[in-house]
């Protein structure tokens, strides 16, 4: 008798996260048999741990820091996990371990769940550029944005973003964000301003124009007050644990089969657990 399929989070050190969660609700309400269970993995010990995935009886594996370079150099990576230059998501195809970095559709598609319409927009406002920034950009150029600019305390940061993207993608100093935001109809925070722990995101929303919408990645706090005051100013947002739960996706239908559902259920009893840590 075979043992039902199993996938993991590799990461070091393993932090509580959420993914166990997530995917345990959609094997329960989706009636699999199947598992999901935090592997805590040193770096040194990574390359050894995901050679022998299947031997440890995994079908594939979350992937998080500090491994996701590595993870992307380990596998068959795909285009999004190229671009990205990292990889969340390990499975298995015909044999081959391959890769994807699901950040960049979990993403997009918070935002078309949470603001229909929002890539009518020609420029698009995105601040940081560190990983995750990578993914967003991707993810808005793949969508048709016209122009994303990119600001970040580093500009020479920004422009290694910007030679990688290419023309489309426009570096701009931090300071100059102000001259950007009247005609930005997406605003995105990639930084960790505004988390728990974190000094604010000093920002005018009210220079947006009425129809932009504004997405925060950091999801502690889950109102952002980048958030709340967009909201103050009758805009649309999209929040940082929509897209964590976005994100999950892909990888729960590569391993098991089936492409579940991010329901309100689901982000309640997510929600619940990151109020009561």
């Amino acid at each position: 008798m075979t043992n039902p399929p199993a996938a993991c989070l590799i990461g070091w050190p393993a932090a509580h996260s959420r993914s166990p969660l997530i995917h345990h609700y959609w094997l329960r309400t989706l009636g699999i048999a199947g598992g999901y269970v935090i592997e805590a993995v040193p770096p040194d010990e990574f390359k050894d741990f995901i050679f022998r995935l299947s031997l440890r009886g995994f079908v594939g594996a979350n992937v998080t820091m500090p491994h996701k370079e590595r993870a992307l150099a380990l596998s068959k990576p795909d285009e999004q996990a190229r671009a990205v230059g990292a990889a969340n998501t390990l499975w298995f195809e015909n044999g081959e371990l391959c890769s994807t970095n699901t950040d960049v559709e979990g993403f997009i598609n918070n935002l078309d769940a949470s603001a229909p319409g929002w890539d009518g927009c020609e420029d698009a406002l995105v601040l940081g550029a560190g990983g995750a920034a990578h993914a967003v950009v991707f993810g808005l150029l793949d969508r048709g944005i016209k122009r994303v600019h990119l600001a970040n305390r580093t500009v020479a940061r920004a422009r290694v973003l910007a030679d990688q993207f290419g023309a489309s993608v426009l570096p701009v100093a931090w300071d100059a964000q102000g001259d950007i935001l009247p005609r930005a109809g997406l605003l995105v925070n990639t930084t960790s301003l505004g988390m728990k722990g974190q000094p604010p995101l000093e920002l005018d929303v009210g220079r947006l124009p009425s129809y932009a919408v504004v997405a925060d990645l950091v999801y502690v706090p889950l109102d952002t007050p980048l958030l709340a005051a967009a909201r103050a100013n009758g805009l649309k947002t999209a929040d940082g644990l929509g897209m964590l739960l976005h994100q999950a996706v892909r990888g729960f239908e590569l391993w098991f089969g089936r492409r579940p559902e991010v329901t309100a259920e689901l982000r309640a009893l997510v929600e619940a657990d990151l109020t009561n840590t």
